[in-house]
């Protein structure tokens, strides 16, 4: 899908892309996502429930009728591919961050300058990384055991959020880190002192990426987020999936929001080797 369509791709991503940045977002703190966990749940047959989520409160009302809502089920046959979108660029450093039970999921949050990444000309800081089990997002109808979120956010407020998906097989090296410090964790919410954590620690280990119009995953579902999935898949272990289960609160074992509509939205994705 590369050649003559290379260049509508070029413009349509680049409209989505400005879209986005004109998007007003309100979130409810710092990080986008709601951190009291006692109000909502993964579970499906819940009152509290996926499904229900737009009606427990006005401000969650997105997470029932918004248009343009995440995750997504990717279809590789439908994405438009071209290498005009432009490679991701990363500038991370090395930041002070602490790990923080939020019940429903476990994060790593830098309270420094971990700088970010830069899209269409406009800066967004990192904010946090967190996990869902399993992935949140699907490829051709497939979901993955594990799905990092790096979170960033511009000084306007909007959103951009970098993921990686992850197979069982070897455990993951920053993983690994950040479990060694989870043991001090009990089932109350606390946080602990990480010192100096490197963003670079995480592995990208990809050039390609499919980039889409989005939303939060968790309350309240605030749109006008740009997804960047990227291409490569990782590996996690059973142990270190085991340990993130463990030490999250009871009923959120499972932490995936299920499948949204796509709504036409255009998934595009960056493969420098298309013309």
């Amino acid at each position: 899908m590369g050649g003559r369509r290379s260049s509508s791709v070029h413009r349509v991503t680049a409209c989505l892309i400005s879209f986005s940045l004109l998007m007003a977002i309100n979130a409810d703190n710092r990080n986008g996502e709601v951190d009291d966990e006692h109000e909502f749940t993964y579970l499906k047959n819940s009152s509290k429930g996926p499904e229900h989520w737009g009606s427990l409160k006005e401000e969650w009302k997105l997470c029932s009728i918004g248009k343009s809502q995440s995750p997504i089920n990717i279809i590789e046959e439908k994405v438009l591919v071209s290498s005009e979108i432009g490679t991701l660029k990363r500038n991370y450093k090395p930041t002070k961050a602490v790990l923080r039970n939020r019940g429903h999921d476990i994060m790593v949050e830098w309270n420094g300058d971990a700088m970010g990444t830069n899209l269409t000309g406009n800066t967004y800081n990192l904010l946090q990384c967190h996990w869902h089990m399993p992935s949140e997002h699907i490829i051709n109808g497939r979901r993955f055991n594990l799905e990092l979120h790096m979170v960033h956010k511009s000084s306007q407020g909007k959103f951009v959020v970098i993921a990686i998906l992850y197979d069982l097989g070897r455990s993951d090296p920053f993983l690994d880190k950040i479990l060694a410090n989870i043991s001090q964790f009990t089932k109350s919410d606390e946080k602990i002192d990480l010192g100096v954590v490197n963003p670079w620690d995480i592995k990208f280990e990809s050039k390609s990426y499919y980039t889409y119009l989005g939303s939060l995953t968790a309350p309240p579902c605030t749109e006008g987020v740009q997804w960047t999935l990227l291409d490569k898949v990782r590996t996690t272990s059973k142990e270190q999936i085991a340990k993130l289960r463990e030490v999250v609160h009871d009923g959120f074992e499972n932490n995936a929001r299920p499948s949204q509509a796509l709504n036409n939205r255009i998934i595009s994705k960056f493969r420098e080797d298309i013309k």
